[in-house]
């Protein structure tokens, strides 16, 4: 290979184990969302993902090793590693040349769309497009500069490839679509793995092997303590983690004095959740299913999400069994409701809305030991809808406030996605982050998109990344990971925000957790471990507020 050919090696088979393990967590989470429990479907469901990640990374190295009609000495040894991550065989000479050919054959009929349709059908798949898409790029990447070089016919496959994916898991709004809700997730997972033949999916000896998926326990509860950590977890939110510690102390209270005998509160589960997009009410919503059932409060305690256009149907006569089969999906688990407040309508009569609400009240009372509905949307409308409708507000004990992030909580979520993705954030990148989000902060409304802003930042600057190290070889670790301030963009802020920058102009003030002491660093200083003056104690200084001199 070419000088930095060990290290390409190296980073080849971490790309196609991250694959891997990104469609097998994804099975997983499609799987806990529906509370599927039974171990054969679940089985099933990641074996059939694994295949989808087989498909994918032969269509990958198929289309970019055939782009210059040239297989170098380079490649070949990419495609003996490709070949024993998939097969588990170690194969050369003669049998590498033809187990690769029948690669690049059957890549042809492989269709991108059904390698990453579940990232698209799914919901809760959404969330992993960016993982999904980076792990796509690097795989490229790594194909096109094995030999130290890149031709003109590479760089269009990268961009290429780059643009399918871009198109086909451009991220859309939840919608009423119920393809799969019949079979299921695993049924959804299913249907898009047929696509993948057994002919692109078996090894190169016409044998399959089968997976060896780790079983998953079907009557597993989670630990209390591991999904309070969970909570802990989450950047920010300090507010909503008291809420929910309270309330769940509460709970375990009330099951040890069941316990003892003794008498119990009686205390309605539902929820409210007011707070502006992005403001993580769903992962909370999702965290507190998982509570519920560490306290045996809910028999499976998955989340369902769903909004207006999945419980309210067009037509008379079709609203109430719509909203009623939203919530057999939902039964022993949490029904997730955004913007609940569309439910009703503010000024014109709206039966349809009437008609959902009244259903789900009943089921509400009639199943209240076997569901819990979370209600969500933005402040002043839920606000509304409690003061508007006391059938439904004297249902709901527990209302939590979800604040906006602030640029430091931002930028610590951008630092999760990066490290989740194997990206680097350098100090002068961080800089720019901080002032970038700041700007939006200080200037927001209700529509500020605090998490999903973050998100939408962080997969334009992996885009913009990679056409700008689309034509540059040799390639290096750093070269496919490090994120340089040109990589950050933000649609809204101007350029004259970023001046500061440019001209020096700007300190970033932290924090010391031990004695609160504030200290105001440079650029270069942010990302690092300093020490307090103070106390003495070193912590690292990872975020920053901005201010400009």
């Amino acid at each position: 290979m070419s000088t930095d050919g060990g290290s390409i090696a190296n980073q080849f088979r971490d790309a196609l184990i991250q694959c891997k393990r990104i469609y097998i967590d994804a099975a997983r989470a499609a799987l806990e969302q529906q509370g599927e429990t039974r171990a054969s479907a679940r089985h099933d469901a990641i074996r059939r993902m694994v295949d989808l990640h087989k498909g994918l990374l032969v269509k990958i190295y198929a289309n970019v090793a055939t782009a210059d009609r040239h297989w170098t000495r380079e490649e070949r040894a990419l495609a003996r590693i490709l070949i024993d991550h998939l097969w588990q065989q170690q194969l050369d000479g003669d049998a590498l040349r033809e187990a690769t050919r029948r690669m690049f054959h059957d890549s042809g009929q492989l269709k991108w769309y059904s390698l990453v349709h579940p990232f698209d059908d799914v919901p809760v798949l959404r969330e992993r497009v960016a993982e999904l898409e980076t792990v796509v790029m690097r795989v490229g990447n790594l194909v096109a500069k094995a030999d130290g070089d890149i031709s003109r016919d590479e760089a269009d496959a990268l961009r290429g490839i780059q643009s399918e994916i871009e198109v086909l898991l451009e991220r859309l709004p939840l919608d009423d679509s119920s393809a799969g809700e019949a079979a299921g997730v695993p049924g959804m997972i299913a249907t898009q793995a047929a696509t993948v033949s057994d002919t692109h999916t078996r090894g190169p000896r016409q044998v399959q092997q089968a997976e060896q998926a780790t079983p998953l326990d079907a009557d597993a509860r989670p630990s209390l303590e591991e999904t309070l950590a969970e909570l802990d977890q989450l950047v920010g939110l300090e507010g909503v983690k008291q809420e929910i510690r309270t309330l769940t102390n509460f709970l375990a209270l009330q099951r040890r004095r069941k316990e003892a005998g003794l008498p119990e509160q009686d205390l309605s589960l539902h929820m409210i959740f007011m707070g502006n997009p992005g403001t993580g009410k769903t992962t909370v919503a999702r965290i507190v299913g998982r509570i519920f059932r560490a306290l045996d409060l809910l028999k499976k305690g998955h989340l369902v999400e769903t909004d207006r256009s999945g419980l309210v149907a067009e037509y008379a006569g079709q609203t109430g069994p719509k909203t009623h089969r939203k919530i057999d999906e939902a039964m022993d688990g949490v029904l997730f409701i955004d913007e609940a407040y569309s439910l009703i309508a503010d000024t014109a009569e709206d039966p349809y809305g009437q008609e959902a609400v009244q259903a789900l009240i009943k089921r509400m009372e009639d199943s209240r030991d076997r569901l819990v509905l979370i209600l969500a949307g933005y402040p002043e409308p839920m606000r509304h809808l409690i003061q508007s409708n006391p059938g439904m507000s004297s249902r709901f004990n527990t209302k939590i406030m979800f604040g906006d992030y602030a640029p430091i909580d931002l930028g610590r979520i951008c630092a999760r996605m990066c490290a989740t993705n194997q990206y680097e954030l350098p100090a002068e990148t961080r800089a720019k982050l901080l002032l970038g989000f700041q700007w939006l902060y200080t200037r927001r409304d209700q529509h500020f998109g605090n998490g999903r802003l973050v998100r939408n930042v962080f997969e334009d600057s992996v885009r913009r990344l990679a056409n700008r190290v689309v034509d540059v070889a040799p390639v290096t670790r750093r070269l496919l990971t490090v994120l340089t301030p040109a990589d950050i963009h933000m649609d809204d802020v101007p350029e004259q925000a970023w001046e500061p920058l440019a001209r020096g102009h700007v300190r970033f003030v932290v924090d010391f957790p031990k004695c609160a002491r504030s200290i105001k660093l440079k650029i270069k200083r942010l990302g690092t471990r300093i020490r307090c003056p103070a106390c003495q104690e070193t912590f690292m200084a990872d975020w920053g507020v901005p201010r400009v001199d």
